[in-house]
């Protein structure tokens, strides 16, 4: 029997970094010592406070269906956040509590990719986005995210790819996998550009916006009037609050985008579960040093892996300035970034990413999490260079 699906699965992708640790852990399974940083998930547990709300709120009886859109002491809480944090003025009316960071990127991508459109996204970045462009049948175009720019987005660049079949425009700051963070200088730019044209749509994923070092600031874009109405912020909990498997993300919609959203929910996943929006809304209003003293670990992590890198035959990595990741450039070592990323694991134990898994620029490149402890950081270091020297030699 043959099955007649949609075209649409032909074209679907996925995140090879799911593949990368499910390897990982069969050979672990088999007994081989794994170091991890491939992942990008932090390796705190969920801070305490947090995860009492949760067990609270099922004690309390927490049980049933919330609001497709999510529980408004949530929404307030996420408007509050926003409000203290940048400045910005958001409605509790214009948040949706979905789970999960894709979501949004899905539901966004479904909104405004159809044959024919034409939907801007950052390369090297996030796979999911070209995924799912690929997947609604519109054309993805990829913007050029460089090394001599500091992974930064070049908003010239990104300006001078649109077309009239323009639909969407995804921008990623700080940036998965580059640890890039595009200046507000830049983004200023992008903004002045936008202005030129009203009727693309803007999807800004800050999902690390916490996690920004040498005394970077994070801008968030909802805090330019002149292209909020068709800015959609995707943010959430799993990076900032260690909640990865708690599967929480939020968004906040302008205008008629936020009753379609609502819409998708109810069609798809109904809501969120209720434990997990106590949790997160203790996140918020709960005590905040847990987050500062996970940013401070990574920090110190990140000129860990920085130096060590340098240090190794044919690689060269600038500084992330946040996220936490780095995106060594490989291309000296005389490896093709996806078969050095699996050799690393098969031979050294060391799980990372090649850099074509986030695009078709990202050849040249692996990316490390560094989201692991620092012990483990080094000794995947001397792996790295020992199994780089022993195929310089041979």
């Amino acid at each position: 029997m043959t099955l007649q699906t949609v075209s649409n699965f032909d074209r679907i992708g996925e995140e090879n970094a799911f593949a990368v640790l499910a390897r990982a852990t069969a050979l672990a399974r088999e007994g081989k010592d794994i170091i991890n940083l491939g992942i990008g998930q932090p390796d705190f547990a969920t801070p305490g406070n947090i995860t009492e709300a949760a067990i609270k709120a099922i004690r309390d009886g927490h049980h049933g269906y919330t609001p497709a859109n999510g529980i408004l002491p949530l929404r307030e809480a996420v408007a509050a956040d926003l409000d203290r944090r940048f400045g910005v003025g958001v409605s509790p009316d214009e948040v949706m509590i979905v789970p999960g960071g894709k979501v949004t990127m899905f539901m966004a991508i479904l909104m405004f990719g159809e044959p024919g459109a034409e939907i801007l996204y950052p390369d090297p970045g996030f796979p999911i986005y070209r995924s799912m462009i690929e997947y609604t049948g519109a054309t993805p175009i990829p913007v050029p995210i460089r090394e001599e720019n500091g992974f930064a987005f070049s908003a010239e660049e990104l300006l001078s790819l649109i077309t009239p079949k323009t639909r969407l425009v995804i921008v990623n700051s700080p940036a998965n996998p580059t640890g890039g963070v595009t200046p507000k200088a830049e983004i200023d730019k992008l903004v002045k550009g936008m202005e030129r044209y009203p009727d693309v749509a803007i999807m800004s994923d800050e999902i690390y916006d916490q996690m920004v070092y040498d005394g970077e600031a994070h801008v968030c874009l909802l805090s330019y009037p002149s292209i909020r109405d068709r800015t959609i912020l995707l943010n959430g909990w799993s990076k900032t609050y260690a909640m990865t498997g708690w599967r929480l993300g939020y968004s906040v919609w302008p205008g008629k985008l936020y009753d379609y959203a609502r819409k998708l929910a109810v069609n798809s996943f109904s809501c969120v579960n209720a434990p997990s929006q106590f949790a997160a809304l203790e996140a918020l209003t709960g005590p905040q040093d847990a987050v500062g003293k996970m940013v401070a670990e990574f920090d110190a992590r990140r000129k860990l892996v920085v130096d060590g890198l340098n240090q190794l035959p044919g690689v060269s990595c600038i500084v992330p300035k946040g996220a936490f990741y780095a995106f060594p450039n490989v291309s000296k070592t005389g490896w093709k970034a996806k078969p050095l990323a699996s050799a690393l694991l098969e031979d050294s134990g060391v799980a990372t990413i090649g850099g074509p898994d986030f695009g078709v620029h990202g050849e040249g490149y692996i990316r490390l999490s560094y989201a692991n402890s620092s012990e483990n950081i080094l000794r995947a270091l001397d792996r790295m260079k020992a199994f780089l020297e022993r195929r310089n030699a041979v």
